[in-house]
């Protein structure tokens, strides 16, 4: 098979690259999860409630109004790029499970697959938790505004398997779990900070804000704000579209990078 090829060899062996994953997290569940469950909410109660009490918005919006599509969309995020930038170079090189699952009926395409439907589910899950939180906190803080917000639910299957796809790329190609200093850095670093999760964009130079528009998390930060305000337009189905453009885009990525490296 062609690294370059364009339609992947797919069949129910992703279906079981992902239950194995699955299977490992039931194993180690209290570790795994016990720092996720803390950290969103301390977050919230350090940025939102805290920083927040100095913040003034010129929308006249409380912070920890403006910030919870920031947070519904960066903790998903990190979810999918722990998973599937340290995690999958670990299976890749230091566990080999890439090459034991390649010993059964499973293509490498299967299994790049599995991996990027694993961290997807890592990233919904950490999302669901968090807009959970949110709504739990909504009688005092206001958090949520509209009953569409549990549509972000669903959609977050979108930014799961883009930012899996990301992190898998880099995972292809580092040779050294060192090399993923450059990678939280030089990207993930600059969606972190960029994405308009923090603070508006349109109040930022032109440069930042042209530079916040091909940032992927913006358009993520934007539907979600749509969602939970319930005051959606037009402009959020071109955030979707560009959103799954280049899902599509670092989806073929992954799969070239893996290839060559399982295969060639």
């Amino acid at each position: 098979m062609s690294a370059f090829a364009v339609r992947p060899d797919l069949s129910i062996g992703a279906w079981r690259v992902w239950q194995r994953h699955r299977d490992v997290l039931l194993q180690l569940w209290k570790s795994e999860f016990v720092a996720q469950l803390v950290e969103p909410v301390i977050v919230i109660f350090a940025l939102g409630l805290g920083l927040g009490q100095f913040v003034q918005l010129a929308s006249g919006e409380k912070y920890v109004e403006f910030l919870t599509p920031g947070l519904l969309a960066m903790f998903p995020m990190f979810a999918a790029v722990f998973e599937c930038s340290w995690g999958s170079y670990v299976r890749l090189e230091m566990q080999g499970t890439y090459r034991a699952i390649m010993a059964t009926p499973v293509s490498v395409d299967d299994i790049i697959t599995g991996e990027l439907l694993w961290g997807t589910t890592r990233s919904m899950m950490n999302g669901a938790y968090i807009l959970l939180v949110a709504v739990a906190l909504n009688p005092w803080y206001h958090m949520v505004d509209s009953p569409l917000a549990i549509l972000i639910i669903p959609l977050s299957v979108v930014p799961g398997l883009l930012f899996s796809a990301i992190s898998l790329c880099f995972a292809s190609v580092a040779r050294a779990m060192s090399q993923f200093s450059y990678f939280f850095n030089l990207v993930i670093n600059p969606m972190f900070w960029f994405g308009g999760a923090f603070f508006p964009l349109e109040d930022l130079p032109r440069w930042a804000q042209v530079l916040g528009w091909f940032i992927p998390l913006t358009h993520v930060v934007n539907l979600y704000r749509g969602l939970i305000e319930g005051e959606l337009a037009l402009g959020h189905l071109g955030n979707l579209a560009w959103l799954l453009v280049v899902t599509a885009v670092f989806y073929w990525l992954a799969l070239v990078g893996m290839r060559r490296r399982l295969i060639e």
